[in-house]
């Protein structure tokens, strides 16, 4: 049986930056990913990112949005120019496949499979069982030679092969959904979700490359929001609810017809659960941590889940490597205790922002209005594009705080 110092269950910006990170620090690292999915994303991504992940912009980015706009349900729309630099647009298809490629140039192996289960072996040690997706002429029972595998091994129909690894550590960066969680964690079935779907369209001539649009209206989403966001060449348009069997498919139908956008080809769609809320707990206290969506890394109000999985990637393998220098299992708590140390406070007024100017179209009619005031801008943009809360103009703040009370109080027209 192979014996890896980790094993990286997912193949997303968490699992492929932790097993990055691992990889060029010199320990054996699998990366495992079931491969055939997309995750529904709008893309987003900001130069912080770029600058902290060392993502080349001329390599993942598809596009560059210069402004946001923001549609009110009324149809009133707020522009959000953004005052210095960009938001980066990338395509999850091709930026995760990026991702992995580099955490394989720095020695990560690669498999593609879906995980099964973890058991333990006499020692006590993990032993992570997958069921690996193998080629077709693998299938025809063609595999002899690939990593010591004989064909009698492979049932001819299948074109899979169920195998195990051991594995000092394990990194469950599975999604939002994660089986890993569940098997490991305690209280990850709790989790909470917003249900997304999105489609990539073929940008029609002439159509919007530069900037990203919002849709705070109802008939569109009745807790959360609709996009559409350029991707060059193609258009990500979506939207998300946490009301299971609200009609997404129809919503995003709706909405671009709204925009503009129903006669657009349509080129591909995806669906998936986001997290709400980060787990009270990321790892099992002996040998496995949670990073990304498995760990519920995905900012509420804004749904903005990419730059939070390099992050949490980032955590998790930092916390590993911890855990294996020193044999302290307490040090796999170190990736979520570093992860809300720096991002707690933003998702913890997030979500107060989400509960209450997302429940009805009057609260966001108000809350767009609230969007064109200057100071809001300001320090919207200060904290997406530099991911902290802003501390350096506490007159601003007070500002804003006053504007908010004048908005709920209905002191301000509307």
């Amino acid at each position: 049986m192979d014996q890896y110092d980790v094993v990286v269950i997912g193949g997303g910006p968490a699992g492929a930056t932790a097993a990055n990170d691992l990889a060029k620090a010199g320990r054996k690292v699998l990366l495992l990913e079931r491969g055939g999915r997309i995750k529904p994303c709008g893309g987003a991504i900001p130069p912080q990112a770029l600058k902290e992940f060392e993502l080349p912009e001329d390599e993942v980015l598809v596009a560059r949005a210069r402004s946001a706009r923001m549609i009110a349900p009324s149809g009133r729309a707020v522009d959000m120019p953004i005052p210095i630099g960009f938001v980066g647009l990338v395509d999850r298809k091709d930026f995760d496949e990026w991702l992995r490629n580099r955490a394989a140039s720095h020695g990560a192996v690669r498999r593609q499979g879906n995980y099964l289960k973890i058991t333990r072996d006499t020692d006590g040690s993990a032993i992570v069982h997958y069921r690996e997706t193998v080629a077709a002429t693998a299938a025809e029972g063609d595999v002899a030679g690939q990593d010591g595998l004989n064909p009698v091994d492979l049932p001819a129909s299948s074109g899979t092969v169920e195998r195990q690894v051991r594995a000092r550590a394990v990194i469950g960066a599975d999604g939002a959904n994660s089986q890993v969680a569940k098997h490991c964690v305690p209280g990850a079935d709790k989790m909470r979700y917003v249900f997304a779907y999105h489609e990539i369209v073929r940008t029609p001539e002439g159509g919007n490359t530069d900037r990203c649009d919002v849709y705070y209206q109802g008939r569109v989403s009745p807790d959360f929001y609709g996009w559409v966001f350029p991707h060059g060449d193609t258009m990500s348009i979506g939207v998300g609810s946490e009301i299971k069997g609200f009609p997404l498919r129809k919503a995003t139908a709706d909405l671009r017809r709204i925009a503009g956008l129903d006669s657009a080809e349509l080129l591909r769609c995806e669906g998936a659960p986001l997290p709400l809320k980060p787990l009270a707990k990321w790892d099992n206290g002996r040998d496995v941590v949670l990073a990304g969506d498995a760990a519920g890394c995905v900012a509420p109000a804004s749904g903005e889940g990419i730059y939070y999985a390099l992050a949490g990637g980032r955590y998790a393998a930092e916390a590993v490597e911890a855990y294996l220098a020193s044999g302290n299992a307490a040090s796999l708590a170190l990736a979520r205790k570093r992860f809300m140390k720096a991002h707690g406070r933003v998702f913890w007024a997030l979500g107060l922002l989400q509960r209450f100017w997302y429940t009805s179209d009057s609260r966001r009619e108000k809350f767009v209005k609230l969007c064109a005031d200057p100071d809001i801008q300001d320090l919207t943009w200060e904290s997406y594009l530099h991911k902290r809360l802003v501390r350096k103009k506490p007159f601003a703040h007070v500002r804003v705080f006053f504007k908010d009370v004048a908005q709920l109080l209905g002191l301000s027209k509307a």
